[in-house]
């Protein structure tokens, strides 16, 4: 079966998205790992005075850990799927939190418009078609010195690592996805991760993009070696001067 891509991939999306929620919650740490990537942005004073944008953000879990993160940021959520978005809106948020329905790699046509202080995306880039012209279009969304948090399942190389993500996948996490009516789209969250980039290469990925102080940041758990934190600077002479 081939990875899904588009419309297919945001139509599993919409069909998985009101279960979504109570199965990710069995992932232990998934909530409280969110978290640690949204720390992970550095940004002082809890963010006052700071717009962040939440790329990717699904039913709202990555949305919940920068609203802990940074208690006084502006913080804009993106997503494709409006079955995901339906859920995220559902849920009670501060008044500085709104949503947009929008691909990632039509935020300008939907009124998304920068500068942003930060930007976190979580587990989005293994699912675009192009992601190096995403990264590219978030480049141009952040403010100079800008910084840049991916939180993404992306294999450390190891040979274990590979091993212990497919025995997760066969034990877990296919037999979840049947149960539910979800298959496909959990097919592809196994096969999406075997096919993307490893750690390694999205760092040099995220490099050939302009960013700058890219760093490769390790998550505790079963998930160490199988997903990590990206965090980078918009690249430039302006890097020096970030507030």
């Amino acid at each position: 079966m081939p990875l899904l891509h588009g419309t297919a991939l945001t139509d599993a999306f919409d069909h998985g998205a009101a279960r979504y929620d109570r199965l990710v919650a069995l992932n232990p740490g998934y909530h409280s790992q969110l978290r640690r990537s949204a720390r992970r942005l550095g940004l002082a004073d809890g963010g006052a005075g700071r717009r962040v944008l939440d790329l990717g953000c699904g039913t709202g879990a990555s949305t919940a850990a920068l609203v802990a993160a940074l208690p006084h940021a502006e913080i804009v959520g993106v997503d494709a799927s409006a079955g995901m978005l339906d859920q995220a809106r559902a849920k009670p948020w501060p008044a500085r939190v709104r949503f947009v329905h929008a691909p990632a790699e039509e935020l300008h046509r939907a009124g998304v418009h920068g500068p942003f202080d930060a930007v976190l995306a979580a587990y989005l880039f293994r699912n675009l078609a192009d992601p190096d012209a995403v990264l590219r279009a978030v480049r141009g969304l952040l403010a100079p010195g800008g910084r840049l948090a991916v939180h993404e399942y992306a294999l450390g190389g190891r040979r274990v690592d590979r091993l212990v993500w497919d025995a997760v996948c066969r034990g877990v996490i296919l037999p979840l996805g049947t149960v539910t009516g979800d298959r496909d789209l959990y097919r592809h969250l196994w096969r999406s991760v075997a096919a993307f980039d490893t750690a390694p290469a999205f760092r040099a990925r995220l490099e050939r993009a302009g960013f700058a102080r890219v760093r490769v940041l390790p998550l505790p758990g079963w998930q160490t070696g199988v997903t990590h934190t990206f965090v980078a600077r918009r690249a430039g002479a302006e890097t020096d001067g970030v507030r």
